[in-house]
């Protein structure tokens, strides 16, 4: 079983730490700074909408580079070997795929030169699947459970309240383990006298 990450809505409050941590840790490493969860909410509940490190991984099959893989228990993404075909995004059934991109520092915004027609003015944003920058790479990020920090997922780190777990083959069984334990001590626990039944008067000695 891959391992992935999950949020519980009931200790979820919506700050966005999560995103926060996920941008910075991945920053520090030269990656896209694209946040690779987002915060859903609704009336009542929010939690963070993430990857769920699929055993099938629909995104790795229609990959046409195999950018995406199945490592270390986990679908990863080599952003070196994207070229933003989109189509990862489009087959993620979960929408936990997005499209982000950088240029050069010193690019003007305007890259359009005296021998060529204008460049015409980006749209305003519809999508991270339409949207586009002149000069920009697109490139498609996902969750890679912070695979190069010795402390795990930034996002387990920082929630505040403990919202955000990891789950594992290890974790399910120390969960099934605590279950069984708890179940064991409950039938321990004495009946109540009333809840034993009792011969009907007459019958047999």
């Amino acid at each position: 079983m891959n391992r992935f990450v999950i949020a519980d809505p009931s200790l979820c409050f919506g700050c966005n730490t999560c995103m926060a941590a996920c941008s910075e840790a991945h920053k520090q490493q030269g990656l896209q700074r694209e946040p690779r969860l987002v915060v859903m909410r609704t009336a009542d509940d929010s939690a963070p909408q993430m990857c769920h490190q699929c055993e099938d991984a629909p995104c790795a099959t229609v990959c046409p580079v195999n950018a995406i893989r199945h490592e270390d228990e986990a679908i990863v993404l080599n952003e070196s070997l994207c070229i933003g075909c989109k189509l990862c995004a489009i087959a993620c059934p979960f929408g936990a795929i997005s499209l982000s991109g950088s240029k050069p520092v010193d690019m003007a915004d305007d890259v359009s030169t005296s021998l060529a027609a204008p460049a015409p003015r980006p749209a305003l944003p519809v999508s991270p699947l339409l949207d586009w920058r002149v000069g920009v790479r697109s490139v498609a990020v996902k969750c890679d459970l912070c695979s190069f920090r010795a402390e795990g997922p930034a996002c387990i780190e920082t929630c505040p309240t403990g919202a955000i777990v990891m789950v594992s083959d290890q974790a399910l069984a120390q969960a099934g383990q605590r279950k069984r334990q708890l179940t064991a001590v409950t039938n321990l626990v004495e009946w109540p006298a009333d809840a034993v039944s009792k011969p009907a008067a007459g019958g047999n000695k």
